[in-house]
């Protein structure tokens, strides 16, 4: 069984495959494409790990020994 990718190492490595992407310099049609498809694979992961950090967020979330979902709005 593969051990579940820490987020913060996947975003880094987002972050890095779009430094490359960017520049442009030396970097074939093939490596572009091998480059994008990794980076969207990538994407959908942390995408995941946001909606499972979300939902138990949403659990978490107590009113009167009662469980009360509420959306989770980042920077309220």
């Amino acid at each position: 069984m593969k051990k579940q990718e820490n987020f913060e190492d996947l975003l880094n490595r987002l972050e890095d495959i779009t430094t490359k992407l960017e520049k442009e310099e030396g970097i074939s049609l093939e490596e572009t494409m091998k480059l994008f498809e990794e980076g969207i694979g990538i994407s959908k992961k942390c995408s995941q790990q946001i909606e499972e950090a979300e939902k138990k967020i949403s659990i978490l979330i107590k009113e009167n020994d009662e469980i009360k979902e509420e959306n989770f709005n980042q920077g309220d």
